[in-house]
């Protein structure tokens, strides 16, 4: 019977109820754990992979260029920079209120790296993006040639 679930599963592409099938039909049968609550889980564990995949598409999609987080950034070697005023903005509720950001200061100023680290958030709270920096976006618009 296994092997025709799985096969079902296969074909409806619920890899997250695929990985987690024998684990918990094994606790079911040892514990005799009720359908419900085995079908519960399951749907659980599919739930959960798909989440997974869809955070690590965003994130490849954003084009980070590296892996800065606000709790990597410097702030102590940025003393014009207003950690509580960043920390605000990670809350992301420009986003909700449909506002842009912008960040303006000299070179060497933590510009880049709280741009990278509010877009990492943004991606691990659901919300798509993309990383540019302004010489290579005017490069795309530019390009004649899509690509």
């Amino acid at each position: 019977m296994r092997e025709q679930i799985r096969e079902l599963l296969a074909k409806l592409r619920l890899r997250g109820m695929d990985y987690a099938l024998d684990s918990e039909l094994d606790r079911a049968e040892r514990e005799g754990v009720p359908t419900a609550q085995v079908i519960h889980r399951l749907l659980l564990e599919e739930q959960a992979a798909r989440r997974e995949k869809s955070l690590a598409y965003r994130l490849s999609q954003a084009k980070l260029p590296w892996n800065w987080t606000l709790e990597s950034f410097p702030f102590e070697r940025q003393p014009g920079v207003d950690r509580a005023q960043i920390r605000s903005l990670a809350g992301l509720e420009f986003l909700h209120r449909n506002e842009n950001l912008l960040l303006i200061g000299p070179p060497g100023t933590g510009k880049s790296g709280i741009a990278i680290a509010l877009l990492r958030e943004a991606c691990l709270n659901a919300h798509p993006g993309r990383f540019y920096n302004a010489q290579e976006l005017l490069d795309e618009l530019y390009d004649p040639v899509p690509v």
